[in-house]
């Protein structure tokens, strides 16, 4: 069902696009890896939003809705935030404090630069997870001795070998991309020499050969090798069989995660202060509207009882002058209505400041200050 599912990274930004088309999504992004595929929306109502995503992913794929629905994790709110944290910091993968998950969280902010629907509040979280993540990782020693998908897959054929095969058994790695030349990497490790590549182009096969010098990699077709096998005696094992042997030292793993999730609450509880304040950016952009406007009626009346003769120079002088004022003036109620960690001013402290320059202000209203003249 996975695979039925997944979404090539290369098509992540239109599929960004699309969902961010959609009636009652307002941004979007897409995390599609080998053990997971995650849409994260911003949507203006949970249930349509939910029922939007789902319709989209029946038309995208061709699987109906019945297939995949008790397949679904669904996320809302703080769940969904900490929930890429975890992702992100590498707390949810199959190896935990696996590097690689980081790599693609970072790729879909990459994806989606630019894209329609790539917004600035999806935008903001995934630099949150990117952020959440590297901290993980350098505070905690969470992924020191992990192993990663590759070497667990290595792991579990030679496990699945009998013995008496090791030293003979020929290896056969089918693709040459980042996570083909990882595993030919851990074969080599393991003692073996002389290894089979299958791929679709010699170049990528080539630029292995020239990087591991002292080791034999013989590069195939797809043909040949489908005209060479017997297919007789084949097991056949998946992602989800690599649990076994990543499940040592659970309690060692447990206790790392423990860690993670302190710094995790930090960079989440940063991230929902940051996306509440932006309740505050319409009344900075009212404030600031209605202040200019003051300003253009003044300067008008007062260019209107000016003499003839006063030059240009003199008149842009004069506006610089009330702008300037105006400035000063704002820097302190735009500096209260702004909560960006910088100082010690709490979100409830910025809240009650936006209602009581709304209020001041009549920012609210139709007509802001009437002009008492």
């Amino acid at each position: 069902m996975l695979e039925k599912l997944s979404i090539l990274q290369t098509s992540w930004g239109q599929a960004i696009m699309e969902l961010g088309e959609l009636n009652h999504i307002q941004e979007a992004a897409i995390l599609s890896t080998c053990n997971k595929m995650e849409i994260y929306v911003w949507a203006l109502a949970w249930h349509v939003g939910v029922r939007d995503v789902i319709q989209w992913i029946e038309k995208t794929s061709g699987v109906p809705a019945s297939d995949f629905y008790a397949h679904l994790y669904i996320l809302c709110k703080r769940d969904a935030i900490q929930h890429l944290f975890e992702v992100s910091a590498g707390l949810d993968s199959l190896i935990l404090g696996e590097g690689q998950i980081l790599s693609q969280v970072k790729q879909v902010v990459n994806s989606g630069e630019g894209v329609p629907g790539f917004g600035k509040t999806i935008s903001n979280l995934f630099k949150h997870a990117i952020t959440s993540g590297k901290q993980v990782r350098s505070e905690t020693n969470i992924a020191s001795g992990a192993v990663s998908v590759s070497s667990a897959a290595v792991e579990l054929a030679i496990k699945k070998l009998p013995e008496h095969y090791l030293a003979t058994a020929r290896m056969l790695v089918i693709g040459a991309g980042k996570m083909g030349k990882l595993v030919i990497k851990h074969l080599v490790a393991k003692g073996w020499t002389k290894i089979v590549v299958v791929n679709r182009s010699e170049e990528s096969v080539a630029a292995i050969r020239k990087e591991l010098k002292n080791v034999e990699i013989i590069y195939k077709t797809v043909t040949e090798m489908l005209t060479s096998a017997d297919g007789k005696n084949t097991q056949v094992y998946n992602v989800d069989n690599l649990k076994e042997i990543v499940a040592t030292n659970k309690e060692e793993r447990q206790r790392k995660a423990m860690e993670a999730q302190a710094i995790i609450a930090d960079v989440s509880i940063a991230f929902r202060n940051w996306r509440d304040s932006q309740e505050t950016v319409p009344t900075i952009k009212k404030l600031n509207a209605c202040v200019e406007d003051m300003i253009r009626q003044e300067v008008e009346r007062w260019f209107s009882k000016l003499r003839d003769d006063f030059s240009k120079y003199e008149k842009k002088a004069s506006e610089d002058l009330i702008r300037g004022i105006k400035n000063k003036l704002l820097y302190g109620p735009m500096k209260h209505l702004r909560c960006d960690g910088s100082d010690c001013r709490t979100l409830d402290e910025v809240l009650e400041n936006n209602h009581v320059i709304n209020k001041i202000f009549n920012l609210e209203a139709d007509d802001p200050i009437e002009d008492s003249n």
